[in-house]
């Protein structure tokens, strides 16, 4: 078959698989993969020759570990240290010793023991991700964890990408290249050496070279000097005898504190994506089903086995590191599938003679199956799971001294902060409360003195000082729970002025009739100074833009109010607004009308 064919045949597969998964709220990376089975010579057979796509496709991983370089922003790592290199750590080093500890009770050697505990150890980046964000966990506690784990995974398996090599010692290729290179420590130094020649060279040469491309404004040249430095690192670090993707993870860490580093990611992606999905649809075409037919009980033996082990103890690390109860489990489920790592790093393992191949065929299909079966375990915790696990201790509202304040802030979010800051700088004292324990602990990591409290509750109202206060600043996110804080303060506290924020007109409506007279929607003053600037970059002077924009708010205050009395009547809303488009397209014809017979005047 031609290589023609075989590429039809291999995107044809993706396109028809990669969304069948999608809608069934699985990862790509498993449509990839049973794409792969199927066309592949475990399925239909369609494509035999997997070994020269496999090395191919490899180039996905190394464009993956460039981007993952250039993530690496010391800053950001600075910011998220304790998470990424302590928790992150520990999760690794206690699963490496676990399941390595088990792979050495079933006979096999030390290297291959540790390469596998690591391997089994990491979890699928793209696929926790995907799962924490569909559920809106991504800034819960436990996915601010997850987070920090996969980061240091993603680090930490750059160093055994280098050591498998060294390593594969028991094969007589292996041991032939490593009594000619040396003793590892020579290979250390090299890796060294590299790393020094790459992080200088990025600074006088290469940053430089790139400025001169993007000069020449041609997209085209600018994509082609990015795959460039991407291979042209991996093949300087792979000259050495270490790993390609080693070379093209510096290359992305060289560059990540670069001018550059956004357009980057956007010319280097497509090209990811791409082929990391070939990548993946090799693994699936090299994946030995016969081993599910002929022992099915040791492959899910071992699977079961390993999303055990990780669960528990995942669950145990998360607790002994300050997470609820709840939140142990949810970190453990969240983190127990296998990661898209460990193919390459089985894969690899392979051809060091690291591990056998027979080992390694099982345990890509261990973590295939795990990868499919890890978002049911998540489903599972939602559907049923968490009612055997005691409920986390509800945290009690802050306790406060009764506050003197003139101005309290209910929420304190990216609204109030902003307002609070604002009042700091004057030296007004004010008293912020916010219901979201997260939000609270995360804005008092920066200094803000922010009170836990929920404030639709009088005695919490009461604590803060709503007697004595003259402003409460309304700017709960959530709509239901801001119009009862509104219609509490009213009822108790009637000198107490209230400027309340609105999410949206609804919002507004709701306020307007307790009688708030100042509701501010809260993209509003943002969305007509944009408006403004759009005004002018169309050639209109700034009067006569700010005039615009004047009048249209305006009118719009006067058609919230009208509408405010119409809001149950959704026809007659939707004829108001149109009557309010009508009359602010006549009040600028007449404007203009005038301002052409003032110039015919003055002729």
């Amino acid at each position: 078959m031609t290589l023609t064919a075989e590429a039809a045949i291999l995107l044809a597969a993706a396109v028809i698989a990669v969304p069948l998964f999608r809608r069934a709220g699985l990862s790509p990376i498993l449509g990839y993969l049973a794409a792969g089975i199927v066309v592949g010579p475990g399925g239909f057979g369609l494509i035999g020759d997997v070994d020269s796509i496999q090395h191919f496709a490899e180039f996905g991983v190394v464009l993956l570990l460039f981007l993952i370089g250039l993530e690496l922003q010391p800053t950001r790592l600075w910011a998220l240290r304790r998470t990424v290199f302590g928790l992150g750590f520990a999760q690794m080093a206690s699963l490496t010793i676990l399941l390595g500890a088990a792979a050495l009770l079933l006979g096999q050697g030390m290297a291959a023991s540790f390469t596998i505990g690591f391997g089994l150890a990491l979890a699928s980046t793209p696929l926790v991700l995907q799962t924490l964000a569909e559920r809106g966990h991504l800034k819960a506690q436990h996915g601010r964890a997850a987070f920090g784990i996969l980061l240091f995974q993603d680090i930490a398996v750059l160093p055994l990408l280098a050591a498998l090599p060294l390593l594969g010692t028991a094969a007589a290729g292996a041991a032939s290249e490593a009594s000619s290179s040396g003793s590892p420590w020579l290979a250390i130094a090299k890796l060294v050496g590299v790393f020094v020649l790459l992080i200088g060279g990025g600074r006088l040469l290469l940053r430089p070279a790139l400025r001169i491309v993007a000069r020449a404004r041609a997209p085209e040249v600018f994509t082609a000097a990015a795959l460039l430095t991407v291979v042209a690192t991996a093949l300087l670090v792979s000259l050495v005898g270490l790993s390609m993707a080693l070379g093209a993870f510096l290359a992305g860490v060289m560059l990540a504190d670069s001018e550059f580093r956004h357009q980057l990611e956007a010319d280097i992606e497509p090209f990811k994506g791409l082929l990391l999905g070939l990548f993946f649809m090799a693994v699936g075409m090299g994946t030995n089903l016969t081993l599910f037919g002929s022992e099915p009980l040791t492959v899910l033996g071992l699977t079961v086995a390993m999303l055990l082990v990780k669960v528990l103890a995942q669950a145990a690390l998360g607790a002994a590191t300050g997470h609820g109860r709840a939140s142990a489990w949810q970190l453990g489920l969240t983190l127990a599938t296998g990661g898209e790592f460990a193919f390459v790093l089985f894969a690899i393992a392979a051809r060091e003679r690291v591990l056998t191949a027979a080992t390694a065929d099982l345990l890509v299909l261990v973590v295939t199956l795990s990868m499919a079966l890890g978002p049911l375990l998540v489903l599972a915790w939602d559907r049923g799971l968490k009612r055997w696990v005691a409920p986390d201790p509800v945290r009690e509202f802050d306790a406060m001294d009764h506050e003197e304040n003139r101005v309290i802030i209910a929420g304190f979010g990216r609204f109030g902060q902003i307002i609070g800051r604002i009042l700091t700088t004057r030296r007004i004292p004010f008293t912020a409360l916010d219901a979201n324990q997260t939000q609270v602990d995360f804005v008092r990591g920066f200094g803000n003195k922010v009170y836990y409290g929920d404030a639709t509750r009088l005695d919490l109202l009461r604590a803060a000082g709503a007697e004595q206060a003259k402003v409460l600043v309304l700017a709960i996110d959530d709509v239901d729970a801001s119009v009862r804080t509104a219609e509490i303060v009213r009822q108790h506290f009637p000198q107490l002025q209230i400027l309340a924020r609105a999410r949206n007109r609804q919002h507004a409506f709701r306020l307007l009739d307790l009688g708030i007279e100042h509701v501010m929607r809260e993209t509003l003053y943002s969305s007509l100074e944009t408006a403004r600037a759009v005004l002018e970059a169309l050639g209109l002077s700034r009067t006569k833009a700010e005039l615009t924009v004047e009048r249209f708010t305006a009118l719009d205050a006067q058609t919230l109010l009208a509408q405010a009395a119409l809001k149950g009547d959704e026809d007659k809303l939707k004829a108001s607004a149109r009557e309010a488009g009508r009359q602010l397209e006549q009040l600028f014809e007449a404007d203009a009308v005038s301002a052409t017979n003032a110039d015919e005047s003055e002729r």
